[in-house]
C-alpha cells in the first residue's frame, strides 16, 4: 500500500521548519494585532476610531492578499517550487516594513499620520499574508491528512500562544524600558532572518503530473470562488465559516483595545500586562496540546460549541474584574477556550478543503476569518468606546478610553456562532 501523506512529507525537518515559521511569523500578527494599536494611541491619537480604520484596512489588505496570492501559489510550477518563492521572499520583505512601520511617528500632523500609519499597516500586512495566510497557510495544509490535521493544526495553535506569551512578555517589557522603536526594528530583523533561512530550507510536496486538460485562466479560476455552485458543493465548508466569522467578529470588538483597556482603565502597566500576558499564554498553550490530539479524535462540533460558551463567559468576567489573579484567570478562560474553538474548527475546516484549490480555499476562509470580523468588530468596538468609554484628550485632540462594555458585547456575539453549529453534522472526520 502507498504510504500515507505525513509518512512521506511530516519529516523532522518539516516540523521543525513549520515550527519557526510559524512562531516567527505569529510573533509578528500578534505585535500587529496588539502593540501597533497601542503605538497609534500613545504616539498619534487617542481617538478609537484610527485603530478601527487600520485594523479594518489590514483586514481588507490580507484578505484579498491570501485570495489572490493563494490561487497564484496553487498554479505555480517553478524550479523553486510552488510555496516556497511566496514564503521566502515574503518573510523577508514582511520583516523590512516591520522596521520601517514607526518612522509614521516623525510625521507631526495627525491627519497625516493617520493616513501614512494604516498605509504602512497595510503594506506591512501584503508580504505578511502573502508569506503566511497564503503560501505558509497552504504548505501545512499540502504535507497534513486529516489523520495528523489536529496535530498539526495544535502545533500551529501552539506557535500562536508562544508567539503571544514572546510579543506580550518581551513587548511590553521592551517598550518600557527601551521604547518602540527599538523594539520593532529587532522584530523586523528576526522574522527576515528567520524567513531567509527556513524558507531557503523549505521543501514542496512533490506536485501530481499535469493533465492533458486545458487549465482555465488565472482570473476565471478566481472568480470560481464566488460561483453560487461553489457555495452549493461545499456548503459545510461554508457553515463552518459562518460559525468561525461569529466567533471572529466577537472578538475583535474587544481584543484591538484589549491593552489600552488595562493600560487606561483598569491601570494595568505594560509590563504588568506582560505578566498577565504571559501567564494566560503559557497556560493556554498547555492546555491547547491535548486539545489538539482530541480534536482528531472526537466529534469536533460539541467540542467548538463548549469551548465557545466557556470564552464568552470568560470574556464578561473580565470585564467585571480588576485585580492582577483574576485578570489572569478571566484571560485564560477567554483566551484559552477561544483558541480551542479555532484549533477544533480550523482542523474540521482543513479536512473540507478541496485538495488541489486549497491555496484558493484558505483565502475565502479569509474573508470570513479575518476581513468581516476585523472591519465590522473593531467598528462596533469604537462606537461602544465613543458612547460609553471615559473622555480624555492627546496633544489637545479628544479621545476616549475603552469601557468594559466592550467585552461584554463581544461575548454575546461570540454565542451567536453556535447557531450555524446546529446545522453542520458529524466532524469526526
Amino acid at each position: 500500500m502507498e504510504p500515507t501523506k505525513p509518512k512521506s512529507f511530516l519529516t523532522p525537518t518539516a516540523w521543525i521548519i513549520m515550527a519557526a515559521l510559524a512562531l516567527t511569523g505569529q510573533i509578528a500578527w500578534a505585535v500587529e494585532n496588539s502593540w501597533f494599536n497601542t503605538f497609534v494611541y500613545d504616539t498619534i491619537t487617542t481617538d478609537p476610531r484610527p485603530v478601527a480604520w487600520m485594523v479594518g484596512a489590514s483586514a481588507i489588505t490580507a484578505t484579498l492578499t491570501t485570495l489572490l496570492m493563494g490561487t497564484l501559489s496553487d498554479r505555480t510550477r517553478s524550479r523553486w517550487g510552488r510555496r516556497r518563492p511566496f514564503i521566502l521572499i515574503g518573510y523577508v520583505l514582511w520583516g523590512l516594513s516591520t522596521v520601517l512601520f514607526p518612522t509614521v511617528a516623525y510625521v507631526k500632523v495627525t491627519g497625516l499620520a493617520i493616513v501614512l500609519v494604516v498605509l504602512a499597516d497595510s503594506i506591512m500586512t501584503f508580504f505578511g499574508s502573502t508569506a503566511n495566510d497564503a503560501a505558509f497557510n497552504a504548505w501545512t495544509a499540502d504535507v497534513a491528512t486529516s489523520e495528523t490535521r489536529g496535530r498539526v493544526e495544535g502545533v500551529l495553535n501552539l506557535s500562536i500562544f508562544l508567539a503571544q506569551i514572546v510579543a506580550m512578555v518581551a513587548a511590553g517589557i521592551l517598550i518600557d524600558t527601551v521604547g518602540y522603536f527599538i523594539f520593532f526594528y529587532s522584530l523586523g530583523g528576526i522574522v527576515m532572518v528567520v524567513g531567509l533561512v527556513a524558507g531557503s530550507l523549505l521543501s514542496d510536496v512533490p506536485l501530481p503530473p499535469e493533465t492533458g486538460a486545458s487549465k482555465p485562466g488565472f482570473l476565471a479560476e478566481f472568480a470560481e470562488l464566488f460561483r453560487l455552485d461553489t457555495l452549493r458543493e461545499n456548503r459545510p465548508l461554508f457553515i463552518l465559516l459562518v460559525n468561525i466569522m461569529l466567533t471572529a467578529i466577537g472578538m475583535q470588538v474587544s481584543f484591538p483595545y484589549l491593552i489600552i483597556y488595562l493600560n487606561n482603565y483598569v491601570g494595568v502597566t505594560k509590563s504588568e500586562f506582560s505578566v498577565i500576558g504571559g501567564a494566560v499564554m503559557l497556560g493556554s498553550a498547555i492546555f491547547s496540546i491535548p486539545f489538539g490530539i482530541l480534536a482528531d479524535r472526537w466529534d469536533k462540533r460539541p467540542m467548538i460549541a463548549a469551548a465557545t460558551i466557556i470564552s464568552s463567559l470568560g470574556g464578561i468576567l473580565l470585564s467585571l474584574v480588576r485585580s492582577l489573579p483574576l485578570l489572569s484567570l478571566s484571560g485564560f478562560l477567554w483566551q484559552a477556550f477561544s483558541m480551542c474553538a479555532s484549533i477544533a474548527a480550523v482542523a474540521w475546516l482543513k479536512d473540507m478543503l478541496p485538495e488541489q484549490k486549497r491555496g484558493k480555499f484558505l483565502g475565502i476562509r479569509m474573508i470570513f476569518w479575518v476581513a468581516i470580523p476585523m472591519v465590522i468588530g473593531p467598528w462596533i468596538g469604537s462606537s461602544l468606546i465613543q458612547a460609553y468609554g471615559v473622555p480624555t484628550s492627546f496633544n489637545g485632540a479628544a479621545g476616549f478610553i475603552p469601557a468594559p462594555i466592550i467585552f461584554q458585547v463581544g461575548s454575546v456575539i461570540s454565542l451567536l456562532a453556535l447557531i450555524p453549529l446546529y446545522f453542520i453534522h458529524n466532524s469526526r472526520s
